[in-house]
């Protein structure tokens, strides 16, 4: 379900957003103040007590909707339904984008890497990945991360902020718009935890499967999790069918904990029991992603550890090869070691695959991500 916005507090910051332009963003669950109302953060409901508290009728509403999500309209001004009067209130307290694209890497296998800047001058990184008749998304969550993986360039510049939901929808729409392409596919598999920003997630992904909306289907998005038991149960309480991706990247806790530093908070146990519940709660299989490192967790031992993990959960292991990213020093194994690896998940009845990397040579893939601080 929707995590709503308090009525009351929609009502009390329309009014001061229309009082005082540019001072509040209508949410109560922003961490900073972005001066305007941004529509792809609101739920029907949200939107139209944000009308309500601006004077008007609740059809406006919905006229807003279907120019944004059906018309693909960002433009107040172009949402020619609209009174005058109302397009003018609109343009001094809300906006449809929030953030600007600011840079963007193309990849030669034909992925997009964006730079999107928000109003407080923070930035993140989202990437378009094309594949025949689809267009996948890979998202970020928050501005850096907190997790501090060591083989992960996310983390290298620490935790700052929370992506809002909407901020997260509107990476959709920035590759949308890049590619000239719908996005079919949704990974939330860039910049920082899903689970670590849970609400927000869930509500971006409510906003993405609403068929009134963008009307993805909920099979078709991942949610990568480092493994926080507490999220991965929220998640499954919410009843959706997405794919639960859990990154292990170490098949012992001893391994992990050097590897994931808050892995010394939440040992594979506790990981692997959250991760069982979610799949008795739908039934969809979960994907334990593994990123081989050359001479860390690329030996036999480790691939039999790992064959044990697997073979307690109905799960699929997606086998990452290691892409190179600055200020890192770790090495991806050599094809032979990746191959014999793989092959003995296989001898254990292991369902494996090998993830194809994409966008490597403009830092766009797994890992390579990274927030870019404005100077």
């Amino acid at each position: 379900m929707y995590r709503p916005i308090p009525a009351n507090l929609v009502h009390l910051l329309c009014n001061i957003a229309w009082e005082k332009p540019n001072l509040f963003a209508i949410s109560g669950r922003i961490v900073y103040d972005v001066g305007m109302i941004h529509l792809l953060d609101l739920t029907p409901d949200e939107l139209r007590d944000a009308m309500a508290s601006l004077d008007e009728k609740p059809f406006r509403a919905k006229q807003i909707d279907e120019w944004i999500w059906k018309k693909h309209v960002v433009s107040i001004d172009e949402m020619t339904s609209l009174s005058r009067g109302l397009q003018d209130k609109l343009n001094h307290t809300a906006c449809v984008l929030s953030g600007k694209g600011v840079a963007e890497s193309d990849s030669s296998d034909g992925c997009k890497k964006i730079l999107i800047e928000w109003p407080d001058g923070e930035r993140t990184e989202t990437v378009g990945i094309p594949d025949g008749d689809r267009l996948t998304v890979c998202v970020s969550t928050q501005v850096g991360c907190g997790v501090g993986c060591r083989f992960c360039a996310s983390g290298l510049d620490g935790f700052v902020r929370n992506l809002t939901a909407g901020e997260i929808v509107e990476q959709l729409f920035h590759v949308a718009h890049a590619f000239g392409l719908p996005v079919t596919n949704v990974v939330f598999m860039g910049q920082g935890e899903p689970l670590a920003n849970t609400t927000e997630t869930i509500r971006s992904i409510h906003t993405m499967i609403d068929p009134n909306r963008l009307g993805i289907s909920a099979r078709k998005i991942t949610v990568s999790t480092v493994g926080l038991p507490d999220g991965i149960r929220e998640l499954a309480q919410e009843g959706l069918s997405v794919t639960l991706a859990l990154s292990l990247h170490a098949a012992t806790d001893e391994l992990r904990e050097t590897l994931i530093p808050t892995a010394l908070r939440f040992g594979l146990g506790d990981i692997l029991d959250a991760a069982r519940d979610f799949y008795a709660s739908r039934k969809r299989e979960i994907t334990l992603g593994y990123t081989l490192l050359g001479g860390v967790n690329d030996d036999l031992d480790s691939a039999d550890h790992l064959a044990a993990l697997a073979t307690r959960l109905r799960c699929n292991v997606n086998l990452i090869r290691y892409n190179n990213a600055p200020g890192l020093n770790f090495t991806s194994p050599h094809p032979d070691t990746i191959h014999i690896f793989a092959e003995r998940l296989r001898k254990a009845g292991v369902n494996v695959t090998l993830r194809k990397s994409r966008g490597a040579d403009a830092h766009a893939a797994c890992g390579q991500l990274r927030r870019d601080p404005k100077k």
